[in-house]
């Protein structure tokens, strides 16, 4: 098992570094899986904070509107937030080009510019076509 986990890595690397590409598939038996290439975000709090609950509700208002916009686009695939998890506010994953593409997309959440959420972006490799229900 560590032999394919360790084989995987390489072609996921190579298959990266050589091609640059966002998508590769692998076969084990006779079943063949196609990763893809992903940005995953989380989102954290910032040093802003809303001085009352009227002024709370009014940016999340904002903030919840613009991950509609983005999810409409097809851009943004999984929004949502941690229960109980402390400084990190929640997840967001996007089916982009570049962690830079997607920083610039979540750069105009009105939450962001405001400094009431932070942004620490990655690539991250999933199956194509997963479905979350």
């Amino acid at each position: 098992m560590k032999l394919v986990f360790a084989f995987l890595f390489l072609t996921i690397a190579f298959s990266v570094s050589a091609q640059d590409q966002r998508e590769f598939s692998y076969t084990e038996g006779d079943t063949t899986y196609t990763m893809k290439r992903y940005v995953f975000m989380l989102l954290e709090s910032g040093t802003t904070k809303s001085k009352d609950s009227t002024e709370a509700t009014h940016f999340q208002e904002m903030h919840l509107a613009h991950l509609n916009k983005l999810a409409e686009s097809g851009k943004l695939i999984v929004a949502g937030p941690f229960e109980g998890g402390g400084e990190h506010r929640g997840l967001l994953i996007f089916d982009v080009e570049t962690v830079e593409d997607a920083l610039k997309l979540e750069g105009e959440d009105p939450s962001v510019k405001t400094n009431r959420l932070k942004m620490n972006a990655f690539y991250w490799w999933g199956a194509k076509g997963t479905i979350i229900n």
